[in-house]
Parts: C-alpha cells; structure tokens; sequence
C-alpha cells in the first residue's frame, strides 16, 4: 500500500490556520480492527461533522470539522486543530509522518460476513476520527497540514455529544443485524450497554522501542513537561535497570497450531436461525401419512387420519472467559487482543462443532455389518451403498455427506478401485481424480466429504465415520456476543465469548455410522 506523504511542514510559528486535511475512510478497502478484517462498503458511512481525538482516547480531543464530503472512494475531510500542546503536538507530527493515519469511529447497524471473515459495513454513523499512527484501513492518511487562513468553521452546535460509559458499567458487544444489538469492531474503548456499539480502527499501541537514544531523548522532554515523555520514561524504568539499550524484538507474527474455526459436522448438515427467545423450541413433524389404495367402483375410500407430533428441541449455551490485567491491556500490543478473540472465536467453533458430531453419532443408525478399523476400498463402498439405502428409507431422501475423522481420513487416501483413487480432492472430467492431502472437502464414492478434527469418538471407534442426510439435521444458532466488565477492585478485565445453539435430529434415521469390528 503507497503512503502518502505529507507535503508541507508545520512548526508553531506558521501554522496560521491550523488545519490537517486527508482521507479519513476508503470504502471497498479491507482493514484491520479488534476483531479481525473489516470493510466499509461504497456509501456505507454518512459524511457528517465530527470531533478528532488522539488515537481513539475521546478524553484528548484537539481538533473539529472544518469541511468534510464524501465521493465514490471514501470520505476526505478537514480538521480544524485546537491551540493546545496537544493540538501543536498533532500537527507537527503529522507535518512529520510520526502520526499521519485516520482511523473512523462509526457505529453500524448492518453489516454481512464475508467468506474469509471480513465484516463488511453496509450503513454505520460516523461518530468520531482519530488521528493514529497506524490505521484501520491503510489509505487512511493524512494528506496535508495547511497553513492557510479563511477557511469556514462548522458550528460546534453540529456536533452531537457523545456517550461516555461510566466507571464500574458492563460493556456489551454482538454480532447481529439490527441497530439494538450490532457488531462493535472498536479498538480502543467500547461502549455501554445502553448505547449503540461502534466500530473503530486500529489504534496501533506498538511496544515501547527502549533504546539509550530514545531514553535520553524522553528523559530530556519529561523535564519540560511532556507527559508522553514522562510516561516513556516511567515505563522504561519499570522494564530493566539498564533500559533496553540491548531490545529483544518481538514479531507481530502469532504461532497458533492448536485451532481454527473450521466446523465441518455444521457444515454438512442444514443450517437455521434460532428462535429469539425460550432454552427450549419445538418443530411440528408428521408421524402418520393418510393413505391412498385401490378402490373398487362406489366403493369406500381408504381412509387414514394423518397425524402429528412436535420435537423439542434444547437451546445451549455456549460460553468462554478470560481475565487479566489492565497492564497487559494498557501497556502491550493490540496484537493480543485480536489474538485473544480470535482463539476464543476457535475455541467457540470447536465446541459447537462437536456437540453436533456427538448428536449425529448419538442419533445414527448403526451399519449391520461391522467393519475393519480402517476398512478396504471393498469394504468402504459396501459400507456407502448401505448407507445410502438405510438413509433413503428411513427419510425418504437421498444421503449426500459424509463425515470422516482425520484417522478414517488418512486411510480414504489410500484406497483405489481398480487403480482409480476412491477419494476425488477434484473431479476432472472422465477421470478418476487426484488424491490431495491438503483438501479436507473432496468426494468418496459420490457422497461429499467433509474431514473433521472435532469429534467426540476415538480415532477408531464407531461413528468415526457418518453418511448423513443434511436435511434430517438442522443447527440452529445465535450470533455471538462478547461482554466485557471492568473489576475496579483488582484492576483486572473480564472478557467473555458467548452465544447459544440446538441441534435438532428431525428423522432420526438420516444418518448411517461406521461400526467397527
């Protein structure tokens, strides 16, 4: 990504009109917030006068609105910057690219998820600008700091006041579609529960650089009175008796091999919207058919009453917490904080993902034949065209998945008929297919495969293999939340990952598991 470079250089003697002027959002332009990829879509956001804070603190205001339109790429606005030594502060560094990024505040009520997880903003209000030194979205710059007068001020009356949560108050966050309870995607401080949540970039927070240059540099300025100054040089005290004159670096690179989000038993099943309220829901089904039969000429109709029952189905929660310290939140990269939701986000789909594979194993009808641990090509396509039969007469419609672990997995690998891979990563036309290990979807013997780590059997036990009818099971689910509250006490904070889920088994006899010998 190009940055732009900031054209005119400002010092306190010539900055008449006191003035910061670039873009401050870029629409179609994937960034990076708390919570992962985000995305504003084309006319999303509202150009509407707001107030510049620094890096997303709304207690350090320093500048307004001076002019602000938005266009087919995003929205360009001025900032007129205030006298203070934090306004000076701001326009010499963004005169000098040390802190020249825009990241918007905006609190959005519609939104999409996209297909390698990015939030795409489709309406949002504009509530606030930052001034960061590295942004949400990485066009986000500022463009030039100007020293030109007549400019026209926006009236303050413009600008709405904004909430502010108070101390002790619980902070929530969701992820639905509706102005009541949306996605929050703010980096630096949320919201209270009574307001609506926002999105905010990426404030960057980096870890202090302790080198002897930069201490003495901070220790000078501390004595003049610079608080930033003064809070490096607190920090670095705080962090060695010789401060960092040898850093150890750190990469913002994250070693993670212990999960994802993939959730293959949901993914091969249906998929509906949980009721909006009650742990308990139930689904109409049809227990006895009325019944049709040849009748002789005048004579009686075959008569059958046709009947029905409902299912109930249980709602469960779903929920994950973390706690610690303000200091570690405060005082480390946000680098840890995306980490942290995002884990929690794996450790969320891993848990769902398999209770539904213990509801399918549960409510699955047994193969009559037992088979070897890891069966033959022979053995596996006598075991598919069993299935597919007892899954065809108990629902009346046709298997089309099935479900391995990664042990049954490795071993569909290795089978062939007749020299042609029983497992198909891809299907060329008139061929037998190539056999891939990094595809965890393919084909074996015309069923769909979907290769799962989240299972609730052994390796080798039964049900480590299912062929199932995605119609006869349905996951239903909420979107997730994530609360947030503040312990004043011990200067700790809590986060919590939750949201709630049912599997409902409507025919239990659509799905057909592996019954080892």
């Amino acid at each position: 990504m190009k940055k732009v470079i900031t054209p005119i250089a400002i010092t306190a003697a010539d900055s008449n009109s006191r003035t910061i002027t670039g873009r401050i959002v870029t629409f179609e332009e994937t960034g990076n917030a708390s919570i992962g990829k985000v995305q504003f879509a084309k006319n999303s956001i509202e150009a509407t006068p707001v107030l510049l804070n620094l890096e997303h603190d709304r207690t350090r205001r320093i500048g307004k609105t001076l002019s602000i339109e938005s266009n087919d790429k995003g929205i360009d606005a001025t900032f007129k910057i205030a006298e203070t030594t934090a306004g000076n502060d701001a326009l010499v560094e963004a005169a000098e690219g040390l802190r020249d990024g825009f990241s918007v505040e905006v609190y959005f009520d519609e939104y999409e998820t996209l297909k390698d997880g990015t939030v795409r903003i489709l309406k949002g209000e504009m509530t606030g600008v930052a001034l960061t030194s590295e942004p949400a979205i990485r066009s986000a710059r500022v463009e030039s700091v100007a020293a030109t007068e007549g400019e026209t001020e926006i009236s303050d009356s413009t600008i709405e006041p904004e909430a502010q949560p108070t101390e002790g108050e619980d902070e929530v966050e969701d992820t639905v579609k509706d102005a009541s309870t949306a996605e929050t995607v703010e980096a630096a401080q949320s919201v209270t529960a009574a307001a609506k949540p926002a999105v905010g970039g990426w404030t960057s927070k980096p870890r202090l650089e302790f080198t002897a240059a930069k201490y003495l540099e901070n220790t000078v300025r501390a004595s003049m009175g610079d608080e930033n100054a003064r809070q490096y040089v607190a920090a670095a005290d705080d962090t060695t008796d010789n401060a960092g004159l040898v850093p150890t670096r750190q990469l913002t690179e994250v070693i993670n091999g212990l999960a994802n989000t993939t959730r293959s038993n949901i993914d091969a099943i249906s998929r509906g919207v949980l009721p909006d309220a009650g742990m308990s829901f139930e689904i109409p089904k049809i227990t006895t058919m009325p019944t049709v039969a040849a009748t002789s000429e005048a004579g009686t109709p075959s008569e059958t009453d046709q009947a029905a029952a409902f299912v109930t189905v249980n709602v469960a929660k779903y929920a994950g917490q973390q706690t610690f310290s303000v200091e570690l939140l405060d005082r480390t990269s946000p680098l840890f904080f995306n980490e942290l939701l995002t884990n929690m986000a794996a450790a969320y789909a891993k848990a769902t993902d398999t209770a539904v594979n213990a509801a399918l194993i549960s409510g699955a009808t047994a193969d009559g034949t037992t088979i070897a641990t890891y069966p033959t090509a022979a053995e596996l396509l006598g075991f598919v065209s069993r299935g597919a039969a007892s899954v065809y007469a108990g629902t009346q419609g046709f298997a089309r998945n099935l479900i391995a672990n990664t042990s049954q997995w490795a071993n569909l690998m290795t089978l062939n008929d007749s020299g042609r891979p029983i497992y198909n990563a891809s299907q060329p036309s008139n061929a037998g297919g190539v056999v891939r290990p990094d595809s965890i979807r393919g084909n074996v013997a015309g069923l769909d495969l979907y290769v799962t780590a989240n299972t609730a059997a052994t390796a080798d036990a039964d049900g480590s293999m299912l062929i199932v009818n995605p119609a006869a099971y349905t996951w239903y689910e909420s979107p997730t939340y994530r609360l947030r509250a503040d312990v004043i006490a011990s200067g700790q904070v809590s986060v919590m990952v939750y949201g709630y889920g049912a599997i409902a088994t409507k025919i239990g006899a659509g799905a057909f598991k592996f019954n080892k010998a």
